[in-house]
């Protein structure tokens, strides 16, 4: 990989701003691939009027222009690019898979040599130790290839290998949340971003145990009065409040947030996401839902719940309506909790076409989603346009990995439904899933969208918006109205002033002041006017 030299920066800033005159600056936020096919008629949005930007935006707009056939300078614009927050992101699958092995070797885990698995020590026939990969190259190399789609063969069950992956190092990562959660959060910070929500799995074993007591009854209600009965409920509450107070231990020390050199993570707001398994039995799936929103609306650490493991499983396609009448259901017992779903993380060939014909309505129209993650399968579900439509209406944006949607799913490019959505005014955010696992960062996943999908500086700053706009923070947020619809204009509070600048108005500081949402923001906005000062000028 060839170095960036400031002199191949200075004459890529010289050449943008030689042609900018030239330059074609109108928005293609609701334009669609010729081959994708058009939406239809009556439902897809009208393009909003592209809003006039600033000189700095213009420049920068004109840099990535001209760089766009040089790799090295292309990847230094995406990794200083500011990238809001993360919104979909498995704690688990999230670190580097050589952090996971050294994790293992600190642990004195063992690896089963016939399925790769990490285990508990003593190390017996048929293993050898985790830190024997700290000197044997071909037996790292081996683990990293079993934990990751590292060298993935092409053609292979991309499906099944990464699913696989969470088995094999589970005995690694359920041990040390905060060391992960640690190592995790200081790459956001690397690739310039301001905000996590991650998705663990708290008070599992207590959940098990409650739901296993209490069974299953068809009667949501009664059932939902036998698991809060005696405080049953409660003490697996506490129980994972007790579980994050140690990670949260774990973590700054990790990262040394209380000594006098704190690593960057520290200063990083982050919010848990509570797992539910999927393809678990009814009553245990009930429990953990129950669970994580009453940690939502009583712990400010977690915000909202979640669906995980496999949308085709049989056991997950078989109860998959039942479970969104479960949240809806229990939205109205907690209605302080979020709600943020996989849904649609499915394609033809993986499940039955009567499958695919649901799943996103499902999770829209029932349970009632905030957010929908993936989101794959859209164009193949009944009603499709009305679903979109009412996305938009709503505001309920779709979390976008796309290298995960291409290595379980086979999606990519035209195939996927990213112009869609954008066509039809859905708020869009782009995520990593699982980067440890997928073996990239989050300025990947920018850079596919730009060069895929032909998207300026103005379109990936706008996905960069929308990635706080529809996170999980409290508070009011800085920008007014739908910013997808009509655009990214500052509340009245902050109207008139430059957004991020030092020394805001008096109504706007209060407001600040007031909204961990806005304050994130505007943090935002600050660093884009510093990458912009960077990359918009001729200095």
């Amino acid at each position: 990989m060839r170095s960036v030299t400031n002199g191949n920066l200075r004459r890529a800033r010289r050449t943008a701003l030689a042609g900018l005159g030239a330059l074609t600056l109108l928005s293609t936020l609701s334009a669609l691939p010729a081959h994708a096919g058009p939406p239809a008629r009556g439902a897809q949005r009208p393009a909003p009027a592209p809003r006039p930007l600033t000189a700095l935006e213009r420049g920068t707009a004109a840099y990535l222009d001209s760089v766009r056939n040089d790799p090295a300078l292309l990847r230094d614009f995406f990794r200083r690019l500011p990238k809001g927050g993360e919104l979909h992101n498995h704690l688990s699958g999230a670190a580097p898979t050589e952090y996971l092995v050294e994790l293992a070797a600190e642990d004195g885990l063992c690896i089963d040599t016939a399925t790769w698995t990490a285990v508990a020590p003593p190390c017996g026939a048929g293993t050898r130790p985790a830190a024997d990969a700290r000197t044997d190259r071909a037996f790292h190399d081996r683990i990293v290839r079993e934990w990751s789609m590292q060298d993935f063969p092409a053609g292979g069950n991309g499906h099944d290998h990464f699913f696989a992956t969470f088995g094999k190092f589970g005995e690694v990562t359920w041990r040390h949340p905060g060391k992960l959660l640690a190592r995790v959060g200081n790459d956001a910070v690397a690739q310039n971003q301001f905000y996590l929500e991650t998705m663990t799995t708290p008070g599992s074993e207590g959940a098990k145990k409650l739901a296993a007591e209490v069974g299953w009854d068809d009667d949501l209600a009664a059932l939902h009065r036998k698991l809060v009965a005696g405080g049953k409920l409660d003490e697996v509450v506490a129980e994972a409040r007790r579980e994050a107070d140690s990670a949260d231990a774990e973590f700054r020390a990790a990262a040394g947030c209380d000594t006098g050199r704190p690593q960057p993570v520290c200063g990083l707001t982050t919010r848990w996401i509570s797992q539910v398994s999927r393809g678990g039995a009814k009553e245990r799936v009930f429990t953990q839902m129950a669970l994580g929103m009453r940690l939502a609306e009583r712990d400010g650490r977690f915000v909202a719940v979640n669906l995980v493991q496999p949308e085709d499983w049989d056991s997950s396609l078989r109860d998959y309506r039942l479970q969104m009448r479960m949240l809806a259901y229990l939205r109205g017992v907690y209605p302080k909790a979020h709600v943020t779903l996989h849904a649609g993380e499915l394609w033809p060939g993986l499940v039955k076409p009567e499958d695919l014909k649901f799943h996103i309505a499902e999770a829209v129209d029932v349970a009632r989603a905030e957010r929908i993650g993936h989101g794959v399968d859209l164009r193949h579900e009944d009603g499709w346009q009305r679903t979109a439509a009412t996305m938009a209406d709503r505001e309920i944006a779709v979390e976008v990995p796309f290298t995960s949607n291409a290595q379980i799913l086979g999606v990519r490019g035209a195939d996927h439904p990213f112009a869609t959505y954008r066509a039809y005014g859905v708020p869009v955010v782009l995520a990593t899933d699982d980067p440890g696992v997928s073996r990239i960062d989050i300025s990947h996943e920018y850079r596919y969208a730009a060069e895929t999908y032909g998207l300026g500086y103005p379109e990936l700053k706008d996905l960069a918006r929308a990635s706080l706009e529809y996170a999980f923070l409290p508070g009011e947020s800085l920008w007014s109205g739908n910013p997808t619809r009509d655009g990214y204009r500052p509340v009245p509070a902050c109207r008139g002033e430059r957004a991020g600048g030092s020394e805001p108005g008096r109504a706007c500081r209060r407001l600040l002041d007031a909204s961990p949402k806005a304050a994130v923001q505007w943090r935002q906005e600050a660093a884009f006017h510093a990458f912009e000062r960077t990359f918009g000028t001729g200095r």
